[in-house]
């Protein structure tokens, strides 16, 4: 019987093939998503695919581009802010 823990589809089930031959399932977690821009939902170059107990360990400087709004916003999602914010300075 298969262990309670891995009941449900939070892990995913890869058949492999053992050294004696025989096939067997072995439980994997799932990889998350990519990172998406929240204004156009596209995906965001620069931003790691990994669990978020991962990505705590790594750097900083690696978890996201050093832009305005890196890691949130596309660069042309953030250049059309960019823009936006300037033309309300001149008034």
């Amino acid at each position: 019987m298969v262990a309670p823990r891995f009941r449900s589809r939070t892990f995913r089930r890869v058949k492999v093939r053992v050294p004696s031959g025989k096939v067997v399932t072995q439980y994997k977690r799932r990889k998350p998503g990519r990172a998406t821009c929240s204004v156009t939902g596209q995906e965001l170059h620069g931003v790691p695919q990994m669990l978020p107990r991962k990505l705590s360990g790594v750097p900083k400087s690696s978890r996201r581009p050093s832009r305005p709004y890196g890691g949130v916003l596309s660069s042309k999602a953030m250049r059309a802010k960019m823009v936006e914010k300037a033309r309300k300075l001149d008034l």
